[in-house]
């Protein structure tokens, strides 16, 4: 049985850094890639950040890319979102989610699995 739990939201200032951590387990770990996402109230889910759990190949949204970055520890089975210079904007529920290792994978319906969330709110 899969499961993806997500850590390590809050409620920061704008300005602060937050490291998001997913604890994966029950994946073929060689075979996936893992994906962050966020979603804010009345928006689409939107992609932020995906990596290869095999060579840690990463790709990124151009709206985080420079203040995010995804990483993984293979010996924890997990992976990391470390956000820096967070904005108001940024405010969301963050979501980890596993799918099968592709071509840019940055939609929602390219992953199987998915953390319940963690809530960022980012006061200005």
């Amino acid at each position: 049985q899969v499961q993806l739990v997500e850590s390590g939201g809050g409620l920061v200032q704008a300005g602060d850094s937050l490291t998001l951590s997913c604890a994966a387990s029950g994946l073929t770990f060689s075979h996936c890639a893992m994906g962050w996402f966020r979603q804010a109230p009345g928006k689409e889910r939107e992609f932020e950040a995906t990596i290869r759990w095999s060579d840690g190949i990463s790709d990124y949204a151009d709206s985080v890319k420079g203040r995010f970055t995804i990483s993984r520890d293979n010996a924890e089975n997990t992976v990391y979102l470390q956000m820096n210079i967070l904005k108001p904007e940024d405010t969301a529920v963050y979501y980890c989610a596993a799918g099968p290792m592709g071509p840019r994978l940055i939609t929602p319906s390219q992953y199987n699995y998915w953390g319940r969330g963690t809530q960022v709110t980012v006061s200005s």
